[in-house]
């Protein structure tokens, strides 16, 4: 999707990790830091990991002083917090609403979530620190699900967005 129109078709998006700084401004290139602003405030589930959740963030740490953040997340981030592309790692998580069997997360130059507001519910953390949440209609995650077999995280966020969706056609 790059054309502001494009959007109108879209039901729930999926903000995939990569680059922060080039989302951003992508964003501001194609215009469509407005109408995202738009549909995310109107209830648009999104599925956002690593890069995504950073621009779903209301502040960015550690970014280029001109990095839009959609704001649609109350939640404060830190790019590369937990290093550079050799640091990176996996380890073993507890995500409450998948049940007792851990998740591998694969953290790739991920950032880390600093503050959380009121809305945000952590489902999961590492060293203390939340490492995937959830508010209103979106998931937020700072590690990488599609690295690994393991598909729950994507059937949950799936059930949440049709949830989201019919709550808001009643």
């Amino acid at each position: 999707m790059r054309q502001r129109d494009e959007l109108d078709g879209v039901d729930a998006l999926v903000l995939p990790g990569g680059e922060s700084t080039t989302m951003s401004r992508l964003v501001q290139v194609f215009g469509l830091e407005h109408p995202l602003r738009e549909r995310l405030a109107g209830g648009m589930p999104t599925l956002a990991t690593c890069a995504g959740l950073i621009l779903l963030s209301r502040k960015v740490l550690d970014g280029r002083p001109d990095q839009v953040t959609l704001d649609a997340l109350d939640i404060v981030v830190r790019r590369n917090a937990y290093g550079r592309q050799v640091d990176s790692f996996e380890a073993d998580l507890d995500v409450e609403p998948l049940g007792i069997a851990p998740f591998r997360g694969v953290f790739i130059r991920a950032p880390r979530i600093e503050q959380t507001g009121d809305s945000v519910r952590v489902i999961a953390t590492l060293d203390g620190n939340p490492v995937a949440i959830m508010s209103g209609p979106h998931v937020g995650l700072v590690f990488h699900p599609e690295m690994t077999g393991d598909v729950r995280l994507h059937q949950l966020f799936l059930r949440h967005a049709q949830e989201a969706l019919e709550s808001s056609a009643a």
